[in-house]
């Protein structure tokens, strides 16, 4: 069995101390967890020392000699690098140690996607939340094609292009191909811009077959969504935050994306509104119904754990950062699988928004105000699945009874 490190930290870890534990205080750790990764920080400054080494010395290769070394001497925890994700990440934050990726051999095929990245960011102006799809896309590509370094692209050719999406069409379905083609053509543009392919791959770039306003949006039905909010256990913290997080989402028709990205301030509780941060860096005021204004309120008064977090939906484990739309998304699905039901997105309760008030007698117009939809087009598809409306103005069979 292990003996327990004991004493004060030192060593060439003892600056980031005091720091280091504010950070985890922050975040929402217990004292518990504190006193655990402060153990740990003292163990591994000591044996960094012995080594003659600094926290600038403390990349990934060595971080995990020190792991195996843990190991050897008896140690069962962290069982693995996830284990030292704070305490590196926070020497990382204050640059006392290398990033994740210093002194990593990095390929030619990474290289060129890492200067994608900041191009998509510097000159594109997208955000943190669409890049990682773009260069999804730009992998997948490279792989299809077996690039190993970007001379190689100067022999892509125009079948080469339309092969990749004809793979990428017998197992997508028509809605993510369609991105799929727009981020390729993203990506064969900067190719191009670099000089590294011509300009003529971009328009060898087919269009996904679809009409326009061919489908039909998919609905939850009220039941549902009643089975769902009551899925969630109020009597725990995080059955209070899902709880109403499902009400935003299923009362607000607010995208995931917009759900993760509220903030404290945004809601204007003596006005009754809420300030929703949408696409294009767009900014929309929505009236907020009260039965959600009492979910979000039991949620911040009796759940929210305190952190230095602005979100209104955090983590309820340390660390208590915001929630990411997957995480949203991941809400829903979780629901679904307690209330019995198929899993489904969070997309689906924003359809049910929009039917809904058509079926209730709002005009197409003010469903394009609530979804915060800039044009008709895109909502009239709601039209569809008003059957009272449209029985309305359908017209007689031909040759049918009077």
């Amino acid at each position: 069995m292990a003996r327990r490190v004991c004493g004060p930290l030192d060593g060439p870890l003892l600056p980031y101390g005091a720091g280091f534990e504010a950070s985890l205080a922050g975040q929402g750790y217990s004292a518990y967890s504190i006193g655990c990764q402060l153990r740990l920080m003292t163990h591994l400054s000591r044996w960094l020392e012995r080594r003659h080494l600094g926290a600038g010395d403390l990349g990934v290769d060595c971080a995990r000699r020190f792991l195996q070394s843990r190991r050897a001497e008896g140690y069962a925890h962290p069982v693995s690098m996830a284990g030292m994700a704070p305490m590196l990440g926070y020497l990382r934050s204050v640059r006392a140690a290398p990033s994740a990726d210093a002194g990593v051999a990095l390929t030619p095929v990474e290289v060129l996607v890492g200067d994608y990245r900041r191009y998509l960011l510097e000159e594109r102006g997208l955000s943190e939340l669409s890049v990682p799809r773009y260069l999804d896309v730009a992998r997948a590509f490279l792989a299809h094609q077996s690039v190993g370094c970007p001379a190689e692209l100067r022999g892509l050719t125009s079948g080469d292009v339309s092969g990749f999406v004809l793979s990428e069409s017998r197992r997508r379905s028509v809605e993510y191909l369609k991105s799929t083609s727009s981020r390729l053509r993203s990506l064969l543009r900067y190719l191009d811009m670099e000089g590294l392919t011509s300009n003529v791959l971009v328009a060898a770039v087919p269009s996904a077959a679809s009409w326009q306003l061919s489908g039909l949006p998919k609905a939850v039905s009220a039941a549902d969504v009643a089975s769902l909010l009551d899925s969630c256990d109020r009597g725990r913290t995080v059955g209070r935050r899902d709880y109403a997080v499902l009400k935003v989402l299923a009362r607000l028709g607010l995208r995931a994306a917009e759900v993760a990205a509220l903030r404290l301030d945004d809601i204007d509780w003596r006005a009754g509104e809420v300030r929703v941060h949408g696409k294009g860096n767009r900014q929309d005021l929505l009236p907020l119904p009260c039965d959600v204004g009492e979910a979000v309120v039991e949620w911040l008064q009796d759940g929210r754990p305190r952190c230095a977090s602005a979100a209104v939906f955090t983590r309820v484990l340390a660390p208590h950062r915001e929630l990411s739309a997957r995480a949203v998304s991941g809400v829903v699905r979780q629901a679904c699988r307690r209330a019995g039901l198929p899993p489904m997105g969070s997309h689906r309760l924003r359809h049910t928004v929009a039917t809904g008030t058509l079926r209730a007698g709002g005009p197409l117009d003010e469903v394009a105000h609530l979804l915060r939809q800039r044009s008709l087009a895109a909502t009239s598809i709601y039209a569809k699945v008003d059957r009272r409306a449209l029985s309305g103005v359908a017209q007689p069979w031909p040759g049918g009874a009077a």
